[in-house]
């Protein structure tokens, strides 16, 4: 299928999808929205095993693009609320339940709801030239796509509202060592290390990863006694895969193990 603001290839188990609006920094218009929504719909029961998702040209996503009819301040047609509604909340639910891993690999600025795209990924990997700019108090808005979810539970509520208050710009290294993303690399490096991660995890154990993120981000909402139990129950539905009766037949031959995803 083809795009015209989006590029997406699969091969592998690799799914790669580019936010590919260059001259716009990347940032979301309704046809774009559309697009992605169709190639997040199609992964799950697919081939992929995991999503690297990243943006064309300089920049990964500048959040949304402020001229696209359905927001665009005066007039009848801007709704901010309907748009999240329609396009923000979905996007980030799909990302947060996909059943694999999803690397979000920032290559430029990442701002306002593309910073928060971004921490919906579930490892983001930025290049040193990279940053995540809350920018929604400087046009009178609250942080979107979860931002006031993700940031308190990243780094802490000082941070979180300093980071949403004041707008300004936080380099990938800082985000790095607050614990905002998983890792900084120099802007060289960036493909390089992304490319590894993803081979990675397209020789994984599929099923076993997807139990492990639905596990933790699903904790938070569960009593210690609960999270135990849900544990419990995944590692007996885990115990009866062909994954796991691999990684045991591998560990006691002492060969690498060759994972089905299942």
């Amino acid at each position: 299928m083809s795009y015209e603001n989006i590029l997406f290839a699969l091969e592998g188990g690799v799914a790669r999808l580019t936010l590919n609006r260059p001259e716009r920094l990347n940032s979301f218009n309704t046809a774009m929205h559309a697009e992605v929504r169709s190639v997040l719909a199609s992964l799950p029961g697919s081939a992929a095993r995991v999503l690297v998702i990243t943006g064309a040209g300089r920049g990964f996503c500048a959040g949304q693009d402020l001229n696209d009819r359905a927001v665009a301040p005066g007039g009848q047609a801007a709704d901010l609320g309907a748009s999240i509604e329609q396009h923000y909340k979905p996007l980030v639910l799909a990302l947060r339940t996909l059943p694999l891993p999803v690397i979000a690999a920032v290559n430029g600025v990442a701002a306002g709801a593309g910073a928060n795209i971004a921490l919906a990924c579930d490892l983001v990997v930025a290049a040193r030239s990279a940053s995540f700019v809350q920018a929604f108090a400087r046009l009178g808005l609250v942080p979107d796509s979860g931002g006031t979810w993700f940031l308190p539970r990243l780094v802490g509520t000082a941070r979180a509202l300093g980071l949403a208050l004041l707008g300004e710009k936080l380099p990938a290294e800082q985000a790095a060592q607050w614990g905002l993303i998983w890792r900084c690399v120099e802007d060289a490096e960036l493909a390089g290390t992304v490319e590894t991660l993803a081979r990675g995890f397209a020789e994984a154990p599929t099923l076993g990863l997807a139990r492990t993120k639905q596990a933790i981000y699903e904790s938070w909402g569960r009593s210690l006694a609960a999270q135990l139990d849900v544990e419990r129950d995944f590692q007996a539905e885990l115990g009866r895969t062909a994954d796991y009766a691999e990684g045991v037949a591998a560990f006691g031959a002492k060969r690498t193990p060759r994972f089905i995803g299942r």
